[in-house]
């Protein structure tokens, strides 16, 4: 274990005691003080919108209500204090399954300094039912039979909030930069509204291969990241060739584990709609230490200030009533695969696509390789996919520094008019 790792959250005692205070004032509230506490690492951080303003950005936090009562997305707004009259699209970031926008901290200033630079600006949403948004009843109307139908119902659900959320900030277009779960959505979203989207960054992207028996293994979320010893340097990033998928696709074969008795059991409840912050949330006392656990493993590549501040933040977010996280298997089905596979439904898109995997990723990069394969086929010979050295699922906090240069790189890459 590093020297800037946590222990497993059972042997911090402090640690332990302010989770379970958390856990009886978790609410809105406190909440905001979390993803605040995260925030206010970027210098330019304004908690109100009174004072004077010298920096080339300036961030604030917002409620953005939608046109149905009490449905609202939480949405961080980094933007130039002197926008450029032909200035890019804005860039909009999107977070992954159960998570929110504060997993971003680490790249928020170089995406602010984009912004800054050329007078545009950056924004961070929390999809509907997710994060600090509106906890709204998510339901399914389709039969358990009608795969396409609950697909799309499910689709809906997010990509449609975001496109009130796009009206309601009177944007033309943006450049969509989500991760896992959150680039699944932005591929369906430039799908249904490909004039509003200037091109795809997808981090990690879900539900894009077609193999129900691919190498995908969702338990390796679990693992700490693989070394950061080359993190800083921007060499980390290289082209997703077919030799180095392979590699990739060979490490994830190897630690894929057996049916068992309990791995079958996860598939039933998953079936059944369950949602795995359940266990959290009926946990009681145990929920603050199970979610410890998982951020000083999985994180253990933050300093202990910023782990510890991930750890509150993910508490709050986790305990707030259960929503947008039963889209899940709707969507995904046992193994995480798409019940609609991106691979097969991407040859419409006109823009810039950009796939970026970790090499030590549990999402199969070779569903990126043949959706570039596809694109090229269908005309768009604007798409392209990396690999990030040491770096897993979550490849913008393992190696912050590679994947905020490729991403700026990509938000400045011109596209062709096709």
């Amino acid at each position: 274990m590093g020297t800037n790792s946590l222990p497993p959250a059972h042997e911090i005692p402090t640690a332990f005691s302010a989770s379970l205070r958390s856990w009886w004032a978790t609410g809105e509230k406190t909440s905001a003080i979390a993803e605040e506490r995260l925030l206010r690492r970027l210098p330019f951080f304004r908690a109100d919108t009174l004072g004077p303003n010298d920096s080339p950005v300036v961030a604030t936090s917002s409620r953005i209500d939608l046109d149905k009562p009490k449905h609202y997305l939480n949405t961080l707004s980094i933007t130039s204090t002197n926008p450029a009259p032909n200035a890019p699209p804005p860039a909009v970031v999107l977070h992954g399954y159960g998570a929110g926008l504060g997993f971003f901290f680490n790249n928020f200033m170089a995406l602010a300094q984009w912004a800054g630079h050329r007078g545009s600006s950056v924004y961070a949403v929390d999809w509907l039912g997710m994060g600090r948004s509106a906890r709204v009843p998510f339901t399914i109307k389709s039969p358990r039979k009608d795969i396409p139908g609950r697909v799309r119902e499910a689709e809906s659900f997010f990509i449609d909030s975001l496109e009130e959320w796009r009206m309601k900030m009177k944007l033309e277009q943006m450049t969509l930069v989500g991760h896992s779960l959150g680039a699944y959505f932005s591929v369906v979203y430039a799908l249904k509204y490909p004039h509003r989207v200037n091109k795809l960054i997808l981090l990690s992207p879900a539900g894009v291969p077609r193999d129900p028996d691919a190498t995908t293994v969702p338990e390796r979320e679990l693992e700490p990241p693989p070394s950061h010893s080359n993190s800083t340097s921007s060499a980390s990033i290289e082209a997703a060739t077919g030799p180095k998928v392979e590699e990739i696709r060979a490490e994830q074969a190897s630690s894929r584990p057996r049916h068992s008795r309990s791995r079958r059991l996860l598939m039933y409840l998953w079936e059944e709609g369950w949602s795995p912050f359940q266990v959290v949330r009926s946990t009681f006392f145990w929920g603050p230490m199970l979610i410890g656990k998982y951020s000083s493993r999985r994180f253990s590549g933050l300093t202990e200030e910023d782990t510890r501040d991930m750890h509150d933040y993910i508490l709050n977010i986790t305990l707030a009533k259960g929503s947008g996280e039963y889209c899940i298997s709707h969507i995904l089905s046992p193994g995480a695969h798409a019940r609609m596979p991106l691979v097969d439904r991407v040859a419409p898109l006109k823009m810039p696509v950009t796939f970026v995997y970790g090499d030590h990723d549990w999402m199969d990069p070779e569903g990126g390789e043949q959706s570039v394969e596809n694109l090229r086929k269908a005309g768009n010979g604007q798409a392209r996919s990396y690999i990030i050295s040491n770096a897993g699922h979550h490849v913008y906090l393992d190696n912050p520094k590679a994947v905020n240069d490729l991403v700026v790189r990509e938000l400045d890459r011109r596209p062709v008019i096709q």
